[in-house]
């Protein structure tokens, strides 16, 4: 059955990667990518499906009430990427993630109440939780406790869907998901900022003592739960989403430097980040058992993938570079 679909954040990361995927893999479906372009925000990651006739992309901002009312009476389903997401830029200048990502989120709310969306789906994280000791996972029952400004507005975020759920009865899903890797990744997350680092021969930053842990998740692995939460998934439900890869910063460094060819010459340890979570570790048994979605790949087969695409696509790099540079 034909469907219309309005992703926000689509020229992201993760949103670019969900775009292609729905496009891929429903080819009746239509798609509506708003996107405000900042600096992580790549148009040019889609030039792949730009001419694709199911497929529309906007300029704007969720922030921009009017537009969203708009463009979600033209939809059926919205998913919800739209986001300030970079913890370090958060402890800098909180604002502009509590106007994104908590006030953004409101407006997709309430004009998918106000317009009888079918399904309305928030993409979250697992740094809402908090941190973890040694043991243990989060779950989907978890308290959160967010730690930085960042997890804090996307929180905020969170219970807003849950209070429209509770209050309106809105069709809402929330999925909340660990680390992510893969192609298209802003080159100021770890994996492709390391690749960067090291082409340009330069040392790689680690905080701290490089034992902080964090799960990892091949992006379209994500994309394909994401994907199965929309259409299987139970309304008002949160799934989290995870890809039982836990992994040492510096382990995820020393993988990264044995890729090309370096030593632990190349680290320069730097002083820990402000609040710094010790560790993420997400259970993936209700996504698991009720929906039937698991990871496809190992991380052993994903993180090859990903720094052999970064490796194939250094002019992608280069643009991005340049881009950032303009900006400053």
């Amino acid at each position: 059955m034909s469907q219309k679909m309005l992703v926000t954040g689509g020229a992201g990361f993760i949103g670019n990667c969900f775009v292609r995927h729905i496009l891929n893999k429903y080819p009746d479906y239509k798609v509506i990518n708003l996107d405000c372009l900042t600096y992580a925000g790549n148009i040019e990651n889609l030039s792949d499906v730009e001419n694709n006739p199911n497929y529309q992309f906007v300029k704007g901002n969720i922030c921009d009430r009017k537009l969203v009312k708009d463009l979600v009476s033209q939809v059926d389903m919205v998913v919800n990427f739209a986001a300030e997401s970079h913890v370090d830029r958060s402890i800098t200048g909180p604002e502009i993630f509590i106007e994104t990502n908590v006030q953004g989120t409101l407006n997709l709310l309430q004009a998918s109440k106000e317009l009888g969306v079918d399904r309305y789906l928030q993409v979250s994280t697992d740094e809402v939780y908090g941190s973890l000791g040694k043991t243990g996972y989060f779950y989907e029952t978890t308290p959160i406790q967010p730690n930085s400004p960042y997890s804090a507005s996307k929180a905020s975020a969170d219970l807003l869907v849950r209070a429209y759920f509770e209050t309106y009865k809105m069709p809402v899903l929330t999925t909340r998901c660990s680390n992510n890797y893969g192609p298209y990744q802003y080159p100021e997350k770890l994996i492709p900022f390391f690749i960067s680092q090291l082409l340009h021969g330069e040392k790689v930053p680690v905080y701290g003592d490089g034992l902080n842990v964090r799960d990892w998740l091949y992006v379209y692995d994500h994309c394909s739960a994401i994907d199965t939460v929309l259409h299987k998934g139970t309304v008002g439900e949160v799934y989290n989403i995870g890809g039982h890869n836990e992994k040492t910063n510096m382990e995820i460094t020393n993988i990264i430097l044995d890729a090309m060819g370096k030593d632990e010459s190349s680290i320069r340890y730097v002083e820990d980040r402000l609040g710094h979570d010790k560790r993420y570790a997400i259970d993936n048994e209700k996504i698991q058992t009720q929906l039937g979605w698991e990871p496809s790949l190992t991380f052993e087969e994903g993180i090859k993938l990903t720094i052999n695409w970064y490796l194939n696509n250094q002019e992608w790099m280069r643009s991005i570079e340049t881009k950032k540079a303009s900006l400053v």
